[in-house]
């Protein structure tokens, strides 16, 4: 055996570990937001069914997808630019159970310290001028639910007829992951951690 061959096994042993290691911390860190993550409750609006050759998901929006313009502190309104398309969305509590926005930030989370029936979810925007817009749409990253094969298209069908509702796993920085889908008060479907 040369010098050369003998040192590809410690290498590829090493790379392995490094390919196994990486996959290991996405998944540990998804496993810790659900885990962890302060829970909340999101009202679901339909936006697009689904697609064939991805198999059955929904995508969803969320009341939290299309803030208006006044919610945002620190916008320029000379200019209107965004540098950073990074948002930071206060969510507060309802009387209902459901949360909704009461304050967004660009670049940061909003100034004031949250109050313990607040979270702040971070999530981006494409917008790179708001100086005419009056909604600013956000995506937080779990506007795609993957579903058991076959059940996509009732889901679909009922999203326009019938209050659907997304429990939503939100970290100390403002990640989020779908920790459970519900139709109304009955649970559909809940994420498990691994």
């Amino acid at each position: 055996m040369t010098r050369h061959s003998r040192l590809l096994i410690p290498i590829a042993i090493i790379v392995a570990a490094v390919q196994i290691g990486v996959l290991a911390s996405m998944i540990m860190s998804r496993a810790a937001i659900l885990r962890d993550g302060r829970e909340v409750l999101l009202e679901v609006r339909p936006v697009d069914p689904r697609d064939l050759l991805r198999g059955d998901y929904v995508r969803i929006g969320y009341e939290i997808s299309s803030l208006p313009r006044e919610l945002f502190e620190g916008i320029d309104a000379e200019s209107g630019k965004i540098d950073d398309p990074t948002v930071f969305v206060r969510l507060e509590a309802g009387d209902d159970g459901l949360w909704q926005a009461v304050s967004a930030r660009f670049g940061a989370p909003p100034a004031a310290t949250p109050e313990a029936d607040q979270v702040d979810i971070r999530g981006t925007t494409l917008i790179g001028n708001i100086s005419r817009a009056q909604l600013i749409a956000v995506d937080y990253g779990i506007e795609r639910f993957y579903l058991p094969e076959g059940e996509g298209k009732p889901i679909e069908e009922g999203l326009g007829e019938r209050p659907f509702r997304m429990a939503v796993a939100v970290d100390d920085s403002g990640s989020a992951q779908i920790k459970a889908f519900y139709d109304g008060d009955e649970l559909i479907y809940r994420e498990p951690l691994y």
